[in-house]
């Protein structure tokens, strides 16, 4: 995990910054988990999330976002607000991995060279890769089979101001859609497993990362114009 976040700050830190502004930073915040298990809150971080993130800002309205984060996600039924769960009484833990590519897009103008105080709210999508252990469930108890991976898209909303010259604060909440139903346990991937499934099968999971961000930003200054 160390020698990821090295490669990555090398990687971009001496990147070509010609005509460009570039972001690198940090991630912070907390995850939560919707599904088959526990309560069905959209924004209830019970878990602490961290990661890393680069932009590359194609123009004062756009830029091409990668980011790494990690979490555990959790759930209990004893917590849900569903008497059907709260008897049942089921929980689990994961932990995932994501890696994030994709557009993020500012409401305002948000010219990092002007000197005039800045300020936007944002939205982001893309893809997203999952890395997680696929689990399931016996005798009450849930069980990891193998290490498992899945495609999820991110929907992110925030917003982000420059607190100081080279320094970018941001708060956002992104929804991610799982292409996969057994970061809980309640739809195992395995054939063998099949039959031991429960919850609804028509729908996948879901987890969202709620956080700061902090920035630094870097880069000659670019001509924002077309020819």
């Amino acid at each position: 995990m160390n020698r990821f976040f090295i490669i990555f700050f090398l990687i971009f830190g001496t990147a070509s910054v010609n005509a460009q502004i570039h972001e690198i930073g940090i991630y912070l915040g907390g995850s939560n988990y919707i599904g088959d298990i526990g309560p069905t809150n959209y924004i209830a971080p019970n878990e602490f999330a961290y990661g890393i993130l680069y932009k590359w800002n194609r123009s004062p309205r756009h830029s091409w976002r990668f980011s790494y984060t990690q979490s555990k996600i959790t759930s209990r039924d004893k917590d849900s607000d569903m008497p059907s769960r709260k008897q049942r009484r089921y929980d689990f833990e994961n932990n995932i991995k994501e890696v994030s590519a994709g557009l993020e897009f500012d409401f305002f103008n948000f010219d990092l060279h002007d000197t005039k105080p800045k300020f936007t709210p944002y939205i982001y999508s893309g893809l997203s890769y999952v890395q997680y252990d696929g689990l399931f469930f016996a005798s009450g108890r849930t069980k990891s089979n193998a290490a498992h991976g899945t495609i999820a898209i991110p929907m992110t909303l925030g917003v982000k101001a420059r607190i100081f010259d080279h320094m970018i604060l941001g708060l956002e909440s992104s929804v991610k859609y799982a292409f996969a139903d057994d970061l809980d346990g309640s739809g195992p991937k395995n054939k063998n497993l099949e039959g031991q499934g429960f919850g609804n099968t028509n729908s996948n999971d879901w987890y969202v990362f709620t956080g700061l961000t902090l920035t630094y930003t870097f880069g000659n200054k670019p001509c924002f114009c077309t020819d």
